[in-house]
């Protein structure tokens, strides 16, 4: 499709400033995923310099143990706080259809309003749940990787392997950040699709944050129309993605509504 669309209307600034607000969801979400992080930093900390291969290898399958335990003592936790999430960008997405319920008919916003988005937001809660019990457990995944590796590199040293392990809070950090990032702007766009196509949308606008930040691809797809059934190349490496649904995009899908309502 990729066709260009017209300017931005008055609709679409108030849809930009509603899809800002679920920022402040992301931001929470990223808070809440950093305390994970946190506590697996805290878990490292049992590595001490001077430990030889042989106790450093010990600590470090104790690690690893603790790690897989701790996913699955955070299951409950994970759940209420992707709940939150969810919950956060449902009712801003609700609030973004109403303000642009008004500009049109009444028939539409009683349309919207019987959207099935349930279904949709039990999808989500899993692949959370998922995402955040996979903090650890990649942290766990790496710790063994890392004394692997330890063992068959002949230049391998004690003190090597424990500065490697001692990072992990930190760059389980950066993965919490991203999942935080990507994961809250996946969900806006995904309960805006579903409402969108429960009342017959087909297409919709591709649009920016517009802001600097924005990357040149989405730049280049800002104004451009598109199907829900054919996602366009969003991706530096070809992937084809909804506004929202890609690592790091701050952009937003404006549905194009049928002109029966």
């Amino acid at each position: 499709m990729a066709a260009q669309a017209s300017s931005i209307t008055p609709e679409t600034r108030r849809e930009r400033v509603a899809w800002h607000r679920v920022r402040r969801a992301e931001i929470l979400y990223a808070q809440a995923l950093r305390r994970v992080a946190h506590q697996i930093g805290m878990l490292a900390g049992m590595f001490e310099g001077g430990d030889t291969i042989a106790e450093v290898e010990q600590k470090a399958g104790l690690l690893e143990r603790s790690l897989q335990i701790y996913a699955k003592t955070i299951e409950p936790w994970a759940k209420v706080i992707a709940g939150r999430m969810l919950a956060d960008v449902s009712r801003r997405d609700e609030a973004m259809w109403n303000t642009l319920g008004r500009s049109m008919s009444r028939a539409l916003r009683e349309e919207i309003s019987k959207a099935p988005t349930g279904d949709v937001f039990r999808s989500l809660m899993d692949q959370q749940v998922t995402l955040i019990t996979s903090l650890p457990l990649k942290a766990a995944q790496q710790v063994h990787e890392l004394v692997i590796e330890g063992r068959i590199s002949t230049a391998g040293r004690a003190s090597d392997l424990t500065a490697e392990i001692m990072k992990l809070g930190d760059v389980t950090k950066a993965r919490a950040n991203l999942i935080g990032r990507t994961e809250t702007a996946r969900a806006a766009s995904n309960l805006v699709q579903a409402r969108a196509q429960f009342v017959g949308s087909t297409s919709y606008i591709w649009r920016s944050s517009g802001d600097v930040d924005v990357r040149p691809l989405h730049k280049d797809l800002d104004g451009t129309a598109h199907l829900w059934a054919e996602p366009p190349v969003a991706g530096e490496r070809g992937e084809r993605s909804h506004p929202g649904c890609i690592y790091n995009c701050r952009c937003f899908a404006e549905p194009i509504i049928p002109t029966r309502f």
